[in-house]
């Protein structure tokens, strides 16, 4: 675009007058300014040419990679075709493809689809659609949850920090420990919650639910008349190694399951709520209420045209198997190599969905002061240390899984290849051995930054 290249280098400038100054500090502050020209596939280009391997996929919406050419053939095709789009008062043919799609990938039970436009909304919904179901109120939900920032998906989000001064939310949620059976056993003795949710991988953990946890939890909400919730939003669409993660578990079959981000191919915004006919039919029971939960802009054509290709390229390039068979290898080999450093307490994750724990090591003395000094200047920096020459030295992009978190959490794209994490894996193990020189430079630049964050 014209004004794009006529503009370019105003980004920083723009955002820090028109829209948020503080993440433009952020951003700075921990070296991030970058200015990348263009992305394709797995990876992103800088003005000057150089090519970084994008571990972060805006979060997990990139799934299969930036730009794919099949689902910009769709997106081109369905603008030339001049489609009559968001009619309202019609039934569009691409949402019902798209639902007939979905549906085919989900247990016999669930069957029924609502489109929404992001995953905050899907779960949005789900709140909704089980209260109205169930005729109850209370949600529970697990700790460390993300489930978005809306009102009502933040009335269930596991993280203090995002509710603070936003007031009163949503009444009657509460928190139980994630795999925790017996404190969820407790939460729904009385049989008056509504629904209980939960990610099968927590985004800002890496936490993967147990062996049987899903099973028995399910056991526990149909002998409590609760529905179950499963917020597949970032770990679903194959990331995982199965189409969604739950899926590992054969015996478990949820009763909503909330999907978005990589159903978008990355570019339309997209979300859908896969329920049962019983609970959307008790939701439109009557064709007074047959819109009686809708959106403005949900099963619009581009983002129907964006999730059917998504779908299709999913199917036909294999990409579940992919993201399995990849997953085991960078998982297997990144254990090992976090065996080497003093630091590292855990890999885990499934398939591409991963992430490397962090904490205060247990033998040497010098290494136990310097985590110390760090942490007294400012908590969850540390991830920082391998963040940055992850970045700057060997141009692979990633973050830490949340705030105040010592969990860097990896979301490579699922048309990866054995190239790529191997890219990634000879890059952790330098980063990680730099962590283990004191002083040296990564402890220099890490500390910098800490003081500049606390100055900031």
């Amino acid at each position: 675009m014209d004004i794009v290249e006529q503009h370019r280098g105003r980004q920083y400038g723009l955002h820090q007058q028109y829209v948020n100054p503080a993440f433009v500090k952020m951003l700075k502050t921990i070296g991030f300014d970058k200015n990348y020209v263009r992305g394709e596939g797995c990876y992103l280009w800088d003005p000057q040419g150089n090519k970084y391997l994008d571990l972060l996929t805006g979060w997990g919406v990139f799934m299969l990679g930036r730009n794919h050419p099949k689902i910009r053939a769709a997106l081109h095709e369905l603008l030339d075709a001049a489609s009559p789009n968001l009619v309202r008062m019609d039934c569009s043919i691409l949402s019902g493809l798209v639902a007939e799609s979905l549906v085919s990938h989900m247990p016999p039970g669930l069957s029924r689809v609502f489109f929404t436009n992001s995953g905050t909304e899907s779960v949005e919904t789900a709140i909704k659609f089980a209260r109205c179901n169930t005729g109850r109120e209370k949600i529970v939900y697990t700790e460390h949850a993300f489930h978005g920032l809306t009102t009502g998906s933040l009335a269930i989000n596991g993280a203090d920090f995002f509710r603070q001064r936003f007031g009163a939310l949503l009444p009657g949620t509460s928190a139980v420990p994630f795999n925790n059976l017996a404190a969820l056993e407790q939460a729904l003795v009385k049989k008056d919650v509504a629904a209980f949710i939960l990610e099968p991988i927590q985004g800002k953990t890496c936490e993967v639910v147990q062996d049987g946890y899903l099973a028995e939890a399910q056991r526990l909400c149909r002998q409590a008349g609760t529905l179950l919730v499963i917020d597949e939003v970032q770990s679903g669409m194959g990331r995982t190694g199965k189409w969604f993660c739950f899926q590992h578990w054969p015996e478990v079959e949820p009763d909503i399951v909330c999907v978005a981000k990589g159903l978008s191919g990355g570019f339309v915004p997209v979300g859908a709520v896969v329920t049962r006919p019983s609970i959307m039919d008790s939701v439109f029971n009557s064709m007074e209420r047959c819109v009686v939960h809708s959106n403005t802009f949900g099963q619009n054509d581009m983002a129907m045209a964006a999730a059917l290709a998504t779908l299709q390229v999913i199917e036909e390039d294999k990409l579940v198997e992919n993201a399995a068979a990849l997953g085991a290898y960078v998982i297997s080999r990144l254990t090992d190599i976090g065996r080497q450093c003093p630091f590292v307490t855990e890999v885990r994750g499934k398939g591409l969905m991963f992430g490397i724990d962090f904490a205060r090591p247990a033998g040497s003395l010098k290494l136990k002061l310097a985590w110390d000094a760090l942490h007294k200047l400012n908590f969850g920096v540390f991830g920082q240390m391998i963040i940055l020459p992850l970045l700057n030295d060997h141009k692979i992009l990633t973050q830490v899984a949340g705030y105040h978190t010592e969990v860097i959490k990896f979301l490579p794209p699922i048309i990866a290849t054995r190239e790529d994490m191997d890219w990634f894996l000879k890059a952790m193990e330098a980063v990680l051995a730099d962590t283990q020189r004191i002083p040296g430079t990564a402890w220099n630049t890490v500390m910098g930054m800490a003081k500049n964050a606390v100055r900031a």
